[in-house]
């Protein structure tokens, strides 16, 4: 009986130690699951986010591109992703406030989404890129020479004189109120139906090849103020002198139960986030949108460049 009693605390022993081998086999952090938009720069912020937490120790699930700006909002509000880049500026939309002047405010739009966020849903705002991400209308170099249309003034001008204008554009910036619909109302005019090309996705990149190859007679296009690809094609931003868009700068949001349980999180993504300027966010969106390159591997390339990845 007393071998038997021994023999079963040898096992009994035996089994706590593999149980605690298994257990400590994987990170013992997460998983945290990582969502962005259907976009260029979704998907390298995304990016960032997956290596920086991988290389801390955190199982991840990758989930970039999932959807657009009201399907992640939805999936994070759900718990069905933990962490997304979103931009400040959308917190107007979120939250029924487009008329606040604030939004054109970077520092003051980034402490009232973030209060209100915090508030109303337990999702936490962590540091914002200094890179305005917002919405605009592009034309090709050679219209805005000849027309002499450099503003939204002068495209306002232009369209409301008959000129002749097919704008590419995601259903989301034709759709919501603080993107394509604030320039008409700002600025005071209209594009009808024939006189738009509607894809689905957000990337920024189809809607300006569209604009710089006249595709299905497209010469203007949406684009976002971080695009790298602009120059490259060609194409001039009409510059927004009435202020219709806010300052959209990019920021990890998190869900308020993950950032509890691992409020590292913010120390691990801020020094990064703070670095990515305008300039930055050009010219590694470029490296996706123009040379071809995988946003995983951009990603990973900055960070490693600047010292973040061990």
């Amino acid at each position: 009986m007393k071998r038997f009693l021994e023999t079963m605390i040898i096992f009994a022993v035996l089994l706590m130690l593999v149980l605690s081998g298994c257990s400590q086999s994987g990170s013992g952090k997460g998983p945290i699951i990582i969502g962005s938009k259907i976009d260029t720069e979704g998907a390298l912020l995304a990016q960032m986010i997956i290596a920086l937490l991988e290389d801390n120790g955190f199982d991840v699930v990758d989930k970039s591109e999932f959807g657009t700006t009201n399907i992640v909002r939805i999936a994070i509000l759900s718990g069905e992703i933990d962490i997304y880049p979103e931009y400040t500026g959308n917190g107007a939309f979120f939250f029924g406030l487009t008329d606040l002047d604030l939004w054109s405010d970077a520092a003051a739009g980034y402490e009232k989404v973030k209060q209100l966020d915090r508030e109303a849903n337990g999702i936490i705002w962590l540091q914002s890129a200094p890179a305005n991400n917002t919405w605009a209308i592009a034309i090709p170099g050679e219209l805005a020479e000849q027309e002499n249309m450099w503003t939204l003034e002068d495209f306002a001008a232009y369209v409301n004189q008959g000129g002749y204008v097919k704008l590419a554009g995601s259903e989301e910036f034709v759709s919501s109120p603080v993107a394509l619909p604030a320039f008409f109302e700002a600025y005071g005019f209209s594009l009808s139906g024939n006189q738009l090309l509607v894809f689905a996705g957000g990337n920024t990149a189809q809607t300006e090849k569209a604009a710089a190859d006249g595709t299905d007679g497209v010469n203007a296009a949406m684009a976002y103020g971080t695009d790298g690809n602009l120059s490259a094609l060609n194409l001039v931003v009409l510059e927004d002198l009435k202020g219709a868009q806010p300052v959209y700068e990019p920021a990890p949001i998190v869900r308020g139960i993950i950032f509890d349980q691992y409020p590292e999180l913010a120390d691990i993504l801020n020094p990064v986030f703070i670095t990515l300027d305008l300039a930055i966010l050009q010219t590694l969106n470029a490296r996706i949108a123009l040379e071809g390159d995988v946003a995983a591997t951009v990603a990973r390339d900055y960070l490693e460049s600047e010292g973040f990845l061990d």
